[in-house]
């Protein structure tokens, strides 16, 4: 199975827009062209954010159940164009082709899920304080949002933000990456076509440094949203500080597992195999590093060293499914490259992979097998660096303490993976753990019921549940003096 090259255009005030350049989109797999987007510039987010901003007080004023209907219109819209979206997917980021359908349908799902949220955005009656006075205290939409997104996942993630951000009443501009736009642009397009006002949604693609920069400086854009690196978050930060407009950032992470003696090894084994490489580990919430206390370190490594030899390296279309797809460009291969030549020069010992697959199948594309890293030590830097590609370095530790002050030695503090079957230990370490979720006998941190986000240097604020839709919003207190 292949999938065609595809055009895809900008969503700009309601109408698919094109530019004078345009924009190649390659398949990790092979390097070839499948597809090419608009090369936008800053004019092109201007105009988008301008038909965001006189779209905005009428949609912020249609009502919750208006809002929640077209969403979930959306959400079916999304879900009967799967096979397209994720065949684009695919073809444009490299993972499996079933890994690439889990995320169109976990897209539609979140529509579906924040629509349901729209019909439960309420407020309160706050205490009074004088006899004749009420204060109501009520949300209202924060406004324009400008939405910016990663290449790993990009229709999932922009779900994310797109969906509660539109629950709550906001317009939004959505910047889908440049290397992976074909299917977050369709994306877009499914739900604007779900019956959006004109405006409500856009989409621009091009270079960060003129579209990306746009959106973040513009007055219009009272909010911006984005997941992607800390360094990148911070220039957000320090662009978007003129205008004061709010930020949600989920940045970057160096993600610990911990497996204690009690746990059940199996599934320790098991899972962090799954999410250590996982979508090539291009995912900021896969395991970097994982401390196995002493007395099961070696059977541990054993275990998951055969268990990794297991794994298939291949195309997000080759049947049978692989179970790790190619990295997505040559800057990745060369980060993990550095990484574990680094670690074999401080010491480690490379227990699997190490190298770039580059012959036969894989000569034309870029392929990292599943590599793992044994004896490291903390100045090595797969252990305190994020890698972001399919490598995986194992330390020891004695007690809890040691295991925790090991998660939290580093200035990220987005998830932590932690296996135990003892309850003392599961709550010592889990409230002590400095990041913003802690999955414990399991490696899915993220729920839509349960708020997602970072802390220290992994970002600002939350996504998903209640508490992400409340991200969109701002608080009024409107106080009523009544006649004595």
């Amino acid at each position: 199975m292949k999938a065609a090259t595809a055009t895809a255009r900008m969503l700009i005030d309601g109408e698919q827009v094109e530019s004078g350049d345009w924009l190649n989109v390659d398949n990790p797999a092979d390097r070839s062209i499948v597809g090419r987007v608009p090369k936008g510039g800053a004019a092109d987010a201007e105009a988008a954010l301008e038909g965001a901003a006189r779209a905005f007080p009428r949609w912020a004023a249609t009502s919750a159940n208006e809002r929640a209907t077209t969403l979930v219109k959306a959400a079916t819209l999304v879900q009967e164009r799967r096979e397209d979206l994720a065949t684009l997917l695919t073809a444009e980021q490299g993972k499996p082709l079933p890994d690439a359908r889990k995320e169109i349908d976990g897209a539609a799902e979140t529509l579906r899920f924040f629509a349901e949220e729209a019909r439960r955005i309420g407020g309160e009656i706050a205490p009074p304080n004088a006899p004749h006075a009420r204060s109501l205290v009520i949300r209202q939409p924060i406004g324009v949002v400008a939405a910016i997104v990663p290449w790993n996942y990009p229709v999932s993630l922009l779900a994310w933000k797109v969906a509660p951000a539109l629950a709550a009443g906001c317009t939004v501009v959505a910047k889908p990456p440049s290397e992976t736009p074909l299917a977050a642009l369709g994306f877009v397009q499914a739900i604007h076509d779900a019956g959006l006002p004109r405006g409500v949604l856009g989409a621009v693609t091009g270079p960060s440094a003129e579209v990306g920069l746009a959106l973040v400086r513009s007055p219009l854009a009272q909010m911006v949203t984005f997941t992607g690196s800390t360094a990148t978050g911070i220039d957000i930060y320090r662009e978007a500080a003129p205008t004061l407009k709010k930020l949600n950032l989920e940045l970057g992470g160096q993600t610990a597992m911990l497996v204690f003696a009690d746990a059940n090894l199996d599934r320790a084994v098991a899972d962090g195999v799954k999410r250590s490489f996982r979508n090539a580990g291009q995912v900021c919430n896969g395991i970097n590093r994982i401390f196995v206390q002493a007395s099961i370190a070696n059977e541990f490594s054993q275990r998951f060293v055969q268990a990794t030899r297991k794994l298939r390296v291949g195309a997000g279309f080759d049947e049978p499914v692989p179970d790790v797809g190619p990295m997505l460009n040559d800057a990745g291969l060369a980060r993990v490259q550095q990484h574990v030549d680094d670690a074999a020069r401080r010491g480690a010992t490379l227990a699997h992979g190490g190298k770039p697959l580059s012959e036969g199948a894989y000569s034309a594309g870029r392929f990292y097998p599943p590599t793992v890293i044994t004896e490291t030590a903390p100045e090595m830097l797969v252990m305190r660096e994020e890698t972001f590609g399919p490598v995986v370095g194992i330390a020891t530790f004695d007690g809890i303490d040691d295991a925790i002050a090991a998660a939290n030695a580093t200035p990220f503090g987005l998830v932590t993976y932690l296996y135990t079957n003892n309850v003392n230990t599961m709550f010592r370490a889990a409230e002590g753990i400095e990041s913003g979720t802690v999955a414990v006998n399991n490696v899915a941190p993220d729920s839509f019921f349960a708020p997602y986000g970072g802390w220290k240097q992994s970002g600002l604020g939350v996504e998903l549940s209640r508490y992400g839709l409340e991200e969109f919003q701002r608080m009024k207190h409107i106080r009523i003096e009544l006649e004595a």
